[in-house]
């Protein structure tokens, strides 16, 4: 899963974060495409996007329902404090 934080008016990425990583994949386990995971990104992109200054997003669920790993990803990053 790839979750990104950009600026639609200048066109850039200002943060990123995914469970696609050496960590992850040398931990053994052999998805973190799931709720457990999305927990995790959520939590990730939020401290990331906070220490970019970024305090408040617009989420762009591209189509996909609010439910599962999307909600769970929203939720973890609402908790630690990202304002949508």
């Amino acid at each position: 899963m790839y979750v990104q934080v950009t600026n639609d008016l200048d066109g850039r990425t200002l943060v990123a974060a995914t469970t696609n990583t050496k960590a992850n994949k040398a931990s053994g386990k052999k998805s973190f495409a799931n709720i457990e995971g999305a927990k995790l990104l959520g939590k990730e992109i939020a401290g990331k996007a906070k220490a970019a200054g970024v305090s408040a997003v617009v989420f762009d669920r591209s189509g996909y329902k609010y439910h599962g790993v999307i909600k769970a990803i929203a939720e973890a990053a609402r908790e630690e404090g990202l304002k949508f």
